[in-house]
């Protein structure tokens, strides 16, 4: 049957609900149509994009009717800038929406009629709450500036003036890069054309400690007035490490090696009591303050005795293992990326910790090999990537047969496939799960769960 609607035709639509990922949920006599910013309660009038056999997209051109649940963005920027969202959505509704995509995806995907959802940890902060924020310079008539990707555009780069998810000090930083850049007249990278300098700046923060990390990410050749960049930054006091890195590639990427201009190779944050070691391209979850809530979510979640091994998989710089160790006989960490299980051993170090030990390797790989050296864990813990747990993974963790898994989860789909998998083929019983809003004025929610054979 073909779809009732057609490539730009315009639509007159009610907006039931967001679906995951952010788009309004309409129906137009049971035909679904995914409308992007449109929010629960609109009448809009829609374009639509895409179509397709069971659903078409639209863009919401004018809004006819605002949702009740409509409030004032106070950001200059928005909605031209691709950073948030949902800033013109009551934070209410935000947590609302994000509670309902979980319970929706375990629901559907995961077919538990009833899931054990529990009430979504709302965010200390619903602004100023990054820790860590990746700029793009873009030409202006002034000369470069720098900011973020038109929404949905990667051509396009925003001039930024002020950004309400860093802090002041994190906007002052941004500000004296782009003066420094200015003075210097160096041109920014045009990501269409492959010309210019200047690509991104890092920016990251210990919020805990005060303390932070600048990486500059240019185009090939000798760094311009490399002095100058340094002066502009050792003004501001809590400034600990100045970085430089080069792309040589189209593709936009800050995950690079560096070379340290000034300071110290890492800053430190502290979490939970504990303190981590941040090098320019160390993962660290960005939201600090919620970081502290999740693990403790996730701690609460093992419900350690003292007399666990306790396994960390997708372990990371080792945050989530180093919060349980204290409380566990063992903790023994995997992570495929090998600058992040050095942090975790240097994070282990830094506190003293000697109970916890972390291996580079494919977690699905590496499971086998776990096992001859820890023994069969009591706890496993998982924080993948959002693609979930691989069918390998899945199927090898499966056979380990641990009493208790506790998943921590960035994306409710693949955390509800999971889920349905360990118990069709395991016996796993989902026993509690709770959402986390690490993320408002995103459509991003984290999720912990926990599983028990």
């Amino acid at each position: 049957m073909a779809a009732p609607v057609t490539r730009d035709q315009e639509l007159e639509l009610s907006v039931e609900s967001l679906a995951f990922g952010g788009n309004g949920v309409s129906r137009l006599n049971g035909f679904v149509v995914f409308v992007r910013r449109g929010l629960p309660g609109d009448r809009v009038r829609a374009r639509v994009t895409k179509v397709q056999r069971r659903h078409a997209e639209a863009l919401a051109v004018e809004v006819l009717e605002p949702s009740p649940l409509r409030v004032e963005a106070p950001c200059a920027h928005y909605p031209a800038c691709g950073g948030c969202r949902f800033q013109d959505l009551a934070y209410e509704a935000q947590l609302e929406s994000k509670a309902d995509q979980v319970r929706d995806a375990l629901v559907r995907i995961g077919g538990i009629a009833e899931p054990p959802l529990e009430e979504i940890v709302r965010a200390e902060s619903v602004f100023n709450y990054r820790n860590k924020l990746e700029y793009s310079f873009t030409a202006t008539p002034a000369g470069p500036s720098l900011g973020f990707h038109r929404a949905g555009r990667w051509d396009e780069v925003l001039d930024i003036e002020r950004c309400w998810l860093t802090t002041d000090l994190g906007n002052a930083v941004r500000h004296a890069v782009r003066d420094w850049a200015r003075e210097a007249g160096l041109a920014a990278y045009d990501q269409a054309q492959g010309t210019g300098y200047l690509r991104h700046l890092v920016y990251r923060e210990g919020r805990n400690t005060g303390q932070v990390l600048v990486q500059l990410v240019t185009a090939p050749g000798e760094l311009q007035d490399a002095d100058g960049f340094v002066a502009a930054l050792r003004r501001f006091p809590e400034m600990r490490s100045i970085h430089h890195a080069v792309n040589e590639r189209p593709a936009e990427v800050t995950n690079l090696p560096t070379r340290l201009l000034w300071g110290e190779e890492a800053i430190e944050e502290e979490l939970g009591g504990l303190r981590f070691r941040i090098r320019p391209t160390a993962f660290l979850q960005t939201n600090t303050a919620m970081a502290e809530r999740l693990y403790e979510l996730a701690v609460e979640y093992a419900a350690l005795g003292g007399e666990e091994t306790v396994w960390d998989l997708y372990c990371g710089t080792g945050s989530i293992g180093l919060s349980m160790a204290r409380n566990a006989l063992t903790v023994w960490g995997v992570d495929i990326s090998e600058e992040s299980v050095a942090c975790a051993l240097e994070n282990a170090d830094l506190n003293g910790i000697a109970n916890a030990a972390f291996y580079a390797g494919d977690v699905g790989q590496a499971i086998e090999e776990l096992t001859e050296r820890s023994g069969a864990p009591d706890v496993v813990v998982v924080d993948p990537p959002r693609a979930g747990l691989s069918n390998k993974a899945l199927r090898r963790l499966g056979r380990i047969e641990a009493p208790r898994i506790v998943y921590v989860s960035c994306n409710p789909t693949t955390l509800a496939g999971n889920v349905k998998q360990l118990k069709a083929d395991w016996g796993y019983e989902l026993h509690r799960v709770r959402p986390v809003d690490m993320f408002p004025h995103t459509p991003h929610v984290e999720t912990v769960a926990l599983l028990e054979r």
